[in-house]
């Protein structure tokens, strides 16, 4: 039987989420990838027991995470029966709805009918009574916000979600989500963008509403897909992401000058004592409006490598400016 670390608490530093009472862990785990049911459960819960050792108490997952859609959430259910049902306290587990679930017009996008529908079947999924952050996945271009946020808002009143979370929501669509969701007497808690080094469209606006209107954020993808990792240094192993003629990184991303400024990037951070990983780590939690990042891991190892950003999160100024010049 899993029994937590019990100096868990000791080393983790938990930060505000906007202006609300949660505190979540600088570094939260999403179950995005290597925990569906085409991967190695153990891998997974293994992976998941070292984080929670850790003082990782954010665990951010979606309906259709897997492969297939549904198991990652599956998984972590079986988890939470057997392993952390007594820790259920001391857990954010999120959950979201916005993309393709299941066939017909009522599968996907932001309709009330398709959110409320997909968190019951994510709590049917995890035995859950309630998650703890339920977000709208991405903006639905075809339905009013009124109507998506408003099922959000429902889903907490309900009981069935404590938090309302956006994500992949621009800008202005995000000043209108926090008025209407503000209305609707459910603030808005959390939005999830993507954001690292080499995405930096969050800081063109989105950063600067979310600071002024007391929202939090977990920036998901901090390291673009492996990008910003050792891993491309020497070219493109034949079982990395990039590799594949499907996903979401593909080879004709790693340009010569990407490839340039992935080792120039890596001289720096050896400078640092640290990873290239660590160091985009630290990278995106140097501004303050920045809650959490959030992690994948496919290894145990990989975790602690990553979750040791924390031991050097300052970049100087001129470490700033350094990186700056190596992405202009």
């Amino acid at each position: 039987m899993y029994q937590a670390a019990a100096d868990r608490y000791d080393s983790m530093p938990y930060n505000r989420c906007g202006k609300s009472g949660l505190c979540l862990p600088a570094v939260s785990l999403g179950l995005w990838h290597n925990f569906g049911g085409v991967d190695a459960f153990e891998n997974g819960r293994a992976i998941v027991h070292r984080a929670l050792d850790l003082g990782v108490t954010h665990f951010d997952l979606a309906n259709n995470y897997g492969p297939p859609p549904g198991s990652a959430e599956e998984n972590f259910g079986r988890m939470l029966a057997t392993d952390l049902a007594p820790y259920r306290d001391e857990l954010v587990i999120s959950t979201k709805a916005g993309y393709l679930m299941w066939p017909g017009p009522y599968g996907e996008w932001g309709s009330r009918k398709y959110l409320l529908s997909s968190l019951d079947q994510s709590l049917k999924r995890m035995g859950l009574e309630y998650v703890d952050i339920f977000y709208s996945h991405r903006r639905d271009p075809d339905t009013p916000l009124e109507e998506t946020l408003g099922a959000v808002a429902t889903a907490v009143k309900q009981g069935k979600a404590l938090y309302a979370g956006i994500s992949n929501y621009n800008a202005e669509d995000t000043r209108t989500a926090c008025r209407l969701l503000r209305e609707m007497g459910c603030p808005l808690l959390i939005h999830q963008p993507k954001y690292s080094m080499f995405v930096r469209e969050p800081e063109q606006g989105l950063l600067d509403v979310l600071g002024e209107e007391g929202v939090g954020c977990i920036p998901f993808s901090p390291l673009a897909q492996g990008m910003l990792t050792d891993r491309y240094l020497k070219g493109i192993p034949e079982d990395s992401r990039a590799a594949k003629s499907h996903g979401f990184l593909q080879q004709s991303e790693l340009t010569a000058e990407r490839m340039q400024q992935i080792r120039s990037l890596n001289d720096l951070a050896a400078k640092r004592g640290q990873s290239l990983a660590q160091m985009a780590l630290a990278w995106v939690l140097r501004d303050p409006r920045i809650t959490t990042v959030l992690i994948g891991a496919s290894s145990v190892q990989q975790l602690e490598q990553n979750i040791a950003c924390l031991e050097n999160r300052h970049l100087s100024g001129e470490e700033q400016a350094a990186i700056e010049r190596i992405l202009a």
